[in-house]
């Protein structure tokens, strides 16, 4: 039996729920998103960036609700706000994300179990709120991952952990829903090192502010690859030539990448700069950091 052809409306026809878009690649997709026409509801966890992103999108409608990734009812509350104040749901696109960097045995289980919370059960959690109304109506489900679902990197285990989960997660699901011949797409968007705040903010136990190995791409490349997503569908989405060839190389030598990560992966992910764990992202939303890109102390490309 063969899978359901999925159509999917124009993004100006569409409302796009955007889950994480305060800062980074969630807040680029949002702004993105209006300005070709869709109405947006953008949820996060802090109402002082997520009303800056409104003042910001212009005339474009966008409807704003907070809720923590890891809270099933209150990403619930989003899909409520979504069809209460727009009456449907076309994409729904999670973004939301936190890190915590060190190795494994620094990590401490309340850490690691946080980074589990938000970065595997939100996409969880978000499918749960979602599904029903795509169901319906027809639509996208689109997880923004990691190229670290395909293929962890040493001192981000918990995050490792957290995208391979995901990876798992959406291939089971996108099945399921093609045997049901639901018209329901499932992508997920797995970028190479993205030049948002997420470093900054990631809890560290490296002595030092987490860095993104290059080279680094912008946030906007993983927008307009969410928002191509929300009108064709789309399996897995690779963003940055990086990314693509570390998942190569994973597929012809996983023995190659592990010693190309111990010769290089510990030294490019820690900048010089001086941080201990907190003030940061992990428990608690900063309050305005409603910043689409930040620094990430590597090549920006």
């Amino acid at each position: 039996m063969g899978a359901t052809r999925v159509q999917l409306k124009p993004l100006d026809q569409q409302v796009v729920v955007v889950f994480g878009a305060s800062s980074g690649i969630g807040r680029a997709t949002a702004l993105l998103a209006t300005r070709r026409g869709a109405t947006v509801v953008a949820a996060g966890r802090d109402r002082v960036a997520l009303q800056t992103l409104a003042d910001e999108a212009g005339p474009g409608p966008v409807v704003v609700g907070t809720a923590d990734a890891a809270d099933e009812a209150a990403v619930g509350s989003i899909a409520e706000l979504a069809v209460e104040r727009c009456g449907r749901i076309d994409t729904w696109a999670h973004v939301a994300g936190v890190g915590a960097y060190g190795r494994f045995e620094d990590v401490t289980s309340e850490e690691f179990r946080r980074v589990i919370d938000v970065d595997l059960f939100g996409p969880v959690h978000g499918a749960r709120a979602a599904l029903p109304h795509l169901r319906r109506g027809g639509g996208a489900y689109i997880v923004v991952s990691s190229e670290v679902a395909k293929r962890a990197f040493p001192l981000a285990s918990a995050y490792s952990a957290a995208k391979h989960g995901v990876d798992g997660f959406v291939e089971a699901l996108r099945v399921e829903l093609q045997h049901d011949r639901a018209p329901v797409s499932v992508t997920q968007v797995l970028p190479a090192a993205i030049a948002t705040p997420f470093f900054e903010n990631a809890r560290t136990r490296l002595g030092v502010r987490p860095s993104g190995p290059p080279p680094v791409y912008s946030p906007e490349l993983v927008a307009e690859a969410i928002l191509a997503a929300a009108v064709r569908p789309r399996r897995d989405i690779v963003v940055g030539g990086a990314a693509k060839a570390q998942l190569v190389a994973q597929r012809l030598s996983p023995r190659l990448v592990d010693a190309l990560a111990r010769a290089t992966a510990f030294r490019l992910q820690q900048s010089k700069v001086p941080k201990g764990p907190g003030p940061d992202a992990l428990f608690e939303a900063p309050v305005g950091e409603d910043r689409v890109r930040g620094e990430v102390t590597t090549t920006h490309r």
